[in-house]
């Protein structure tokens, strides 16, 4: 089963690719957004509904606009680009909370309290769990059996391939905070997939 598609590297190549593209080569500008803008879509999508395709087109043209002055390796990128959707992300939502309940947003239907949570065990689920899903069902699944605060962890941590200390910066959390956070995530995304098994998978 094929994973999501920002779990790939561009490796060496990244380098020369970045260089390209703020030198203005749009090749090399198509190569990056072939790369990323499936996670882009699916982290956005799964936080606000509807309106992700006009929120990742803003995050692209902010990369777009900044590339030149950006300066790192391909996690950095990765996470800058992911950071600035973050922030469109915040941003829609003030606009959002401003309208009265036309908001997109997932259901919060099944949110729970931190404690509520506690899961006692040793093991680490996340591979059984990464394994089970993948891609846009990936990103449905995470969403539906998820508290918001859970979902985003995972979804930057897995679909997004981002390292701890990158996702605790963009969401304003400690790194011990997301690591808690992402395994009880998995250990609940765990025991409802096997409660509750995907038919195609």
């Amino acid at each position: 089963m094929a994973t999501p598609t920002t779990r790939n590297s561009l490796g060496d190549q990244f380098p020369g690719i970045l260089t390209a593209a703020q030198d203005g080569g749009e090749w090399a500008v198509a190569v990056l957004y072939r790369w990323l803008h499936p996670a882009v879509v699916g982290y956005l999508r799964a936080r606000a509904g509807d309106d992700a395709e006009d929120l990742a087109s803003e995050t692209w043209i902010a990369v777009a606009r900044g590339l030149s002055n950006f300066s790192g390796d391909e996690t950095a990128f990765r996470s800058w680009v992911f950071t600035i959707a973050h922030r469109r992300l915040i941003d829609h939502h003030r606009v959002s909370a401003r309208r009265p309940r036309t908001r997109s947003l997932h259901p919060v239907e099944g949110e729970a309290h931190e404690g509520s949570l506690e899961l006692p065990a040793d093991d680490d689920p996340a591979g059984e769990v990464i394994a089970a899903v993948a891609g846009d069902e990936a990103v449905r699944r995470i969403v539906k059996l998820l508290p918001p605060d859970q979902a985003e962890i995972v979804l930057l941590r897995v679909v997004a391939g981002l390292p701890v200390d990158e996702v605790a910066a963009i969401t304003g959390r400690r790194a011990g905070t997301v690591r808690v956070l992402q395994h009880r995530a998995l250990r609940r995304l765990a025991e409802r997939l096997d409660n509750d098994p995907m038919d195609e998978v």
